[in-house]
């Protein structure tokens, strides 16, 4: 935790800013590096009935720490993926209850 999921951005790209961006992240947000995880979604984006292409989409899934890290976070993530060549990138946050995450059947 804090889990990075990322759409609408080439897995290759990705790579590029990974250790980066976790490292700035960590800073952040106080926890171990091994805390977090990076996952690259494929998925295929449609409109109009036409396949198109996608935009970067970023769901951070996290334990609650506050408004202002969350602003950190997002302007770092965005930042990074600017890097990338993107121009518009669109980051939410999924909040997570402790006592509803189990870790080995165990919740926080």
């Amino acid at each position: 935790m804090p889990q990075i999921k990322i759409r609408g951005i080439e897995t290759t790209k990705v790579c590029t800013i990974s250790k980066s961006m976790i490292d700035q992240l960590e800073k952040i947000i106080g926890c171990p590096r091994s805390y977090f995880t990076i996952e690259c979604i494929s998925s295929i984006f449609i409109k109009d009935g036409d396949i198109c292409e996608g935009y970067p989409l970023i769901e951070v899934v996290w334990f609650d720490r506050g408004q202002e890290i969350k602003d950190k976070v997002a302007k770092t993530i965005n930042s990074f993926i600017h890097q990338c060549g993107y121009e518009s990138v669109d980051i939410f946050f999924t909040v997570l209850k402790e006592n509803s995450y189990y870790e080995n059947g165990e919740h926080f």
